[in-house]
């Protein structure tokens, strides 16, 4: 037997919907020497036959077609999130690993069923839930782990986005609450997903919605037609926190808001305090400031050990904590190992998120399971 171990191929990746999955997780794959991109889906054939031409790869309109393409091994779901469920179960029938983004479905059972296909076809799941990968982020988490606030008391998340402020921005799939539309999607799961694993699961819930917006734009004839997503997600939480169980905390979503201040993490404890927070709300990585203090002691600026430091640096930040993300996937479909994070926290996030609904209908405070 040679000692030379084998150099195995990338594995192949096809990438389904093109806005940001050709925006981000195109160039991201690129720059995974683990995966290579080998096709695209797209449901508009125009629109796929553009993308194609550009980047070089094979295109598919039809599902099962790429679903039986040999060169293809693994799939990212970049649809909108209507579709993404019945999509990647089909995907998960047929053999093929995924990377989902989020709302990884519609509702968490539908989440549940995905993560036991993944289980008994032995194939890795990841969600991407990038803040986890982000510098920063890391950095504050290994802050928290070495007691730098002690006791956490208090943690406060605002992310107060004016990406909908516009009244006369056009009515999509996001003005549809049952289409996956809202804030609660778009940046309720990572908060949701943020505060799990910085803290733990969360208990229970109080929620309150509100739509602001009530009506947009019909593309194409200009008429109005009537939003039911919400703009407005306000939730307080009880998190079961190892150093403390009933940890309060409370999030406050919006993408209404005119000059919002972009997305701040606050955590209060017994011995210092962590702050987090940017407000360049078109890149998520760069600008965020991390800043931390002892008892008695001003915030002092935090900078990201080395290790957590991204190699290379984009002009669209987007795209390195993706590749981040991707590349703990590759090394998940390698060695089999679960994938984290994946299903398990896909399912754990959209839990409070239907919860948060639930709660925001009926007035109540509702606890919520914490294993599937």
């Amino acid at each position: 037997m040679s000692s030379i171990n084998q150099i195995q191929s990338p594995i192949g990746v096809a990438i389904a919907g093109l806005g940001f999955g050709e925006a981000v997780h195109l160039p991201a794959l690129k720059a995974n020497p683990e995966l290579k991109p080998v096709a695209l889906w797209h449901p508009r054939n125009e629109r796929l036959q553009k993308a194609c031409k550009e980047h070089d790869l094979t295109g598919h309109n039809d599902w099962s077609a790429l679903l039986a393409d040999p060169k293809v091994e693994a799939i990212i779901l970049a649809t909108p999130p209507g579709p993404r469920f019945e999509l990647a179960q089909k995907a998960l029938e047929a053999g093929k690993h995924l990377l989902l983004e989020k709302p990884v479905a519609l509702h968490a059972e539908q989440v549940a069923t995905l993560q036991r296909l993944a289980i008994g076809n032995r194939l890795s799941v990841a969600v991407d839930f990038e803040y986890r990968a982000v510098p920063l982020f890391m950095q504050a988490k290994r802050l928290l782990a070495e007691g730098a606030v002690g006791t956490p008391w208090l943690v406060k998340l605002d992310w107060l986005m004016s990406s909908r402020a516009n009244a006369s921005r056009p009515w999509n799939w996001y003005s549809q609450v049952e289409a996956g539309g809202g804030v609660i999607g778009a940046l309720g799961t990572h908060a949701f997903d943020i505060l799990h694993w910085l803290f733990g699961p969360t208990q229970s819930i109080n929620g309150l919605l509100s739509t602001s917006i009530k009506e947009r734009p019909d593309p194409k004839s200009g008429s109005s037609l009537e939003v039911s997503s919400e703009d407005v997600a306000l939730a307080q939480l009880k998190l079961n926190s190892i150093e403390a169980s009933d940890l309060p905390a409370q999030v406050s979503l919006t993408a209404i808001a005119l000059q919002g201040r972009g997305c701040w993490l606050e955590i209060y404890g017994s011995k210092g305090s962590i702050l987090l927070g940017s407000d360049n709300q078109k890149d998520y990585v760069h600008g965020f400031d991390l800043k931390a203090a002892v008892a008695g002691e001003p915030l002092r600026s935090i900078s990201p050990d080395a290790d957590l430091v991204f190699p290379s640096k984009w002009s669209d930040g987007r795209i390195a904590p993706v590749a981040r993300i991707q590349g703990w996937w590759a090394e998940s479909i390698r060695s089999g190992h679960p994938m984290v994070p994946g299903l398990a926290e896909g399912w754990a996030s959209q839990q409070v998120c239907d919860k948060l609904r639930d709660s925001a209908a009926s007035g109540q405070q509702l606890s919520i399971k914490s294993t599937i």
